[in-house]
């Protein structure tokens, strides 16, 4: 099926007993036992299973073409899990500008539990060859990557991590399954922020772990999610499980929105850069547009003028809302510098860009004035 019809159909089912057609919401965190002592409608505790979270794992795996999925609380929580399933003493790759949550979790938390962690620029990825050790278990990737939209090879990266005998793990968050596809590149694990364009209408918080095989490496994050109980609840999944259904066509406006304001921001005189890989002249163009189908809806730019150029143009905006997070419909600008802190490698002068689903005339208007 076409991923159109997966993302409306996909963890749907007409309810048995009211025969409703929308996914009802199974609020109860306890379910009845027979006399027998078993449990006839599959559930015991909603730490462990509820009817909405299965209906989103289900959903999302068949989206990212993967074999089994586990639904959490938040993105962070998601990559957590993946962390937690590796063992003290494991060496873990990531790229060096990883998005700001998850360099967090490997440098704060679980260096100081025992990972080792290595940060290379994966734009090169003789750079990931390099890095591997022999204690090496994951290799991290994130493409495009959060705010400088670098592209890293998907296929190249996942080759050199099973030469190695070592999983290869995508942070599918920014393309979403429809515009980028990593398990058709050899990634062995997708991670999701589903609170950005999954969910989409920034209204919940959550993250999915997805895998390409239900093998020992995934029954590991699976025990993680039930026993450490990091899981949304029904409702959340409800509401991203909705999200879902109107995914591919609110992607292709978010990417054909972006690719307008893009071009734009490259041709004012007072941009200094735009980062962006649908633009030809992006460093990771030919490598985004082989492995995406369209180039997301993010764009990052930096100014002439620096911090305080920037931070004016943020505050001048009028449609572009002064907000983090990304992937809903109303469009966002952020001095990403000032969110990350110290230690960011976002420039001082970059401000990122969540496109949303007004018109791009609308959204140019808005910035031309706020650069004038």
């Amino acid at each position: 099926m076409k991923i159109e019809t997966i993302a409306v159909r996909a963890g749907h089912r007409i309810d048995p007993g009211t025969r409703a057609v929308t996914t009802p919401i199974h609020m109860s965190t306890t379910f009845e036992r027979d006399g027998d002592g078993s449990y006839p409608g599959g559930y015991v505790y909603s730490r462990g299973g509820n009817p909405n979270r299965e209906a989103l794992e289900n959903c999302l795996a068949e989206l990212e073409g993967g074999a089994a999925a586990a639904a959490f609380a938040s993105g962070s929580a998601a990559a957590m899990s993946v962390l937690q399933a590796l063992s003290p003493g494991d060496h873990v790759i990531a790229p060096e500008d990883v998005y700001c949550g998850t360099a967090h979790l490997l440098r704060d938390t679980f260096v100081p539990w025992g990972l080792q962690v290595s940060f290379v620029d994966m734009t090169d990825t003789e750079n990931v060859e390099r890095a591997v050790q022999p204690n090496t278990r994951l290799v991290w990737v994130e493409t495009p990557s959060n705010p400088l939209l670098r592209i890293t090879d998907i296929t190249r990266v996942a080759d050199i991590a099973h030469r190695a005998g070592v999983l290869c793990a995508c942070d599918n968050t920014l393309p979403s399954p429809v515009l980028q596809r990593p398990f058709a590149h050899g990634a062995d694990l997708v991670v999701h922020s589903t609170t950005k364009y999954l969910g989409g209408h920034g209204d919940v918080l959550g993250g999915a772990v997805i895998a390409k095989r239900d093998d020992a490496f995934f029954q590991k994050i699976r025990k993680i999610q039930k026993d450490g109980g990091a899981v949304p609840s029904p409702f959340e999944c409800w509401l991203v499980l909705r999200g879902i259904r109107t995914l591919p066509y609110r992607m292709r406006a978010h990417a054909e929105n972006a690719m307008h304001v893009a071009a734009f921001l490259s041709s004012h005189p007072k941009v200094e850069s735009v980062h962006y890989p649908g633009l030809k002249d992006h460093p990771g163009h030919e490598v985004a547009a082989r492995q995406m189908d369209f180039f997301g809806g993010i764009i990052s730019f930096q100014l002439k003028g620096g911090k305080k150029k920037a931070l004016a143009v943020a505050a001048k905006a009028r449609l572009f809302v002064r907000a983090t997070s990304l992937g809903g419909p109303i469009s966002l600008i952020e001095h990403r510098a000032s969110y990350e802190g110290p230690g960011t490698m976002a420039p001082d002068n970059l401000l990122r860009l969540s496109i949303g689903l007004e018109h791009p005339d609308d959204l140019i208007a808005d910035l031309a004035h706020a650069l004038a």
